[in-house]
């Protein structure tokens, strides 16, 4: 509910605070003693070591990384847990032993050593008999090119129209994305045929003939149920943003019932940056005697974004400083995250008549229109894309320089609560492949600050008090963040 005083800043506007963390003194903001509520506002230090430049395949998009300095974690369901086995972990490409077509599609994507997750995910998942795998990794370090390199190197190719394996994702345009990077990487693999399976991909009656499918759960129940798609010869089957599709009642019931139409023996992959507990404790049903590999808990922020939020007066003046923020927003290009399909309607529609080139994007599109916008957007003809949680997960468009959460992500029916892992699902659609990035997060009344404070708690971001007063501050300092060569790290460092 919106605050009814119309100005002045959030502290102003609260006179009994209910967390001690967030307590402030009266003369300044509420917000100010949040600033920084793992111990002080200060400038992130330490770099980001690129060990890849940017690989994207054309023209949906590709998955590149860099090279993270996160410690990873590795639980393992057999001996697998020895250091000195040869399969334990790997420095090179070349020591995977893969198809040498395939080694050639890294190359040209300028893939030049394995990243920490694939390092310690593909010796695994490429070992015979093929054993079960969860990977959580955060957004931009691989997660993709590893279970496309595990899926490339399952196949038969003197059965090219035998479907053998199945991708599963949670929106058609991350399955896109995941095709366009399938692609990308088999490039030159003689013989590799692709299926999407997203809404309007495939006619009715038509059967699927190509190794592999890629799509959504609903789409692809239904060409089982329908036996245009013949699953059982199927090796390998992967829930790419697996957290998402296990948790959603709809989407986790679609791939349950998927699962039980493929064969006892097929490899089950789950893939995403994040596993709260809850969900985790289903996938490891799902994906029975997996290993699993994770980053810890206070690693989990992207590094290489400097996130940052406003202290918006109200409710209404929220718009006026969007607004505000659009020539900083078409340094790159960025993404601006609301609730609802009609928020980000009603923006767009405000945005345009102001004179701004926006574009929006929702569960309300038609697919194909939805593609065409999305393609607008990665080809740089549209800088400022609004959106709903539609694409807060795995969609990589490398030129992103700001997300913008003008709604802090909340859950529960009434959003009583914060959902954390909704953010760094956002966040995550900048600062990707080492890459600089920024994200701001608009607070307008107690509810929206404290759950953003829990957020910032829960992965210890040092976040930063943007000035919605100082303009000249203001992009004086998201415009040395952007042209900067890198943002350092958003987590706590000692």
């Amino acid at each position: 509910m919106t605050e009814s005083a119309p100005s002045g800043s959030l502290a102003d506007r609260i006179s009994k605070p209910t967390s001690p963390a967030a307590a402030a003194p009266a003369s300044s903001s509420w917000a100010d003693e949040v600033a920084s509520p793992t111990g002080g506002a200060k400038e992130p230090t330490g770099s980001i070591e690129q060990s890849q430049v940017d690989g994207a395949g054309e023209p949906s998009g590709g998955s590149g990384l860099h090279d993270t300095q996160y410690e990873v974690e590795v639980k393992l369901s057999d001996i697998q847990g020895d250091e000195s086995s040869p399969l334990f972990s790997v420095n090179k490409f070349e020591d995977l032993g893969i198809n040498e077509q395939i080694l050639k599609g890294l190359y040209s994507m300028n893939f030049k050593k394995p990243s920490k997750i694939q390092e310690k995910a593909l010796p695994l998942l490429l070992r015979d008999p093929p054993t079960n795998m969860i990977a959580q990794s955060q957004s931009g370090t691989g997660k993709t090119a590893a279970f496309v390199i595990t899926i490339l190197s399952r196949l038969d190719y003197s059965k090219p129209t035998q479907p053998q394996a199945l991708c599963l994702a949670p929106s058609r345009e991350l399955a896109r994305q995941i095709e366009g990077v399938m692609r990308s990487i088999g490039q030159f693999v003689d013989g590799l045929t692709i299926q999407p399976a997203v809404p309007g991909t495939v006619e009715r009656n038509a059967k699927v003939q190509a190794m592999v499918v890629v799509g959504t759960p609903g789409t692809v129940m239904d060409l089982i149920k329908r036996r245009q798609l013949d699953a059982s010869q199927m090796k390998l089957m992967c829930l790419d943003e697996a957290d998402n599709m296990l948790d959603q009642q709809g989407l986790g019931d679609q791939c349950l019932r998927v699962k039980q139409m493929m064969p006892k023996t097929i490899q089950i992959l789950l893939f995403s940056a994040t596993f709260p507990e809850g969900v985790m404790r289903y996938a490891e049903q799902f994906s029975p005697q997996a290993n699993q590999i994770k980053l810890k808990q206070d690693e989990l922020t992207v590094s290489g974004i400097k996130q940052m939020f406003m202290d918006c007066p109200s409710d209404e003046s929220r718009y006026d400083i969007l607004a505000g923020l659009y020539g900083l927003m078409t340094i790159g290009s960025s993404i601006i995250f609301v609730k609802t399909r009609e928020t980000a309607t009603r923006i767009a529609t405000r945005l345009q008549a102001d004179g701004h080139k926006v574009v929006a994007i929702h569960g309300a599109f038609e697919g194909a229109e939805r593609d065409t916008i999305l393609e607008e957007f990665r080809a740089g003809r549209a800088k400022v894309l609004i959106t709903t949680n539609v694409l807060a997960r795995g969609i990589d468009v490398q030129s992103v320089s700001m997300v913008i959460n003008y709604d802090i992500p909340m859950k529960g029916r009434s959003d009583s609560e914060a959902d954390p892992e909704t953010y760094l699902h956002r966040i995550g659609r900048t600062g990707r492949f080492g890459r600089v990035g920024v994200s701001i997060s608009f607070v307008h009344d107690r509810h929206t600050f404290q759950a953003l404070l829990s957020i910032a708690q829960l992965y210890s971001i040092d976040l930063v008090k943007l000035n919605q007063d100082d303009w000249d501050e203001t992009e004086e300092v998201v415009k040395r963040i952007i042209k900067s060569s890198r943002a350092g790290t958003n987590f706590k460092t000692s």
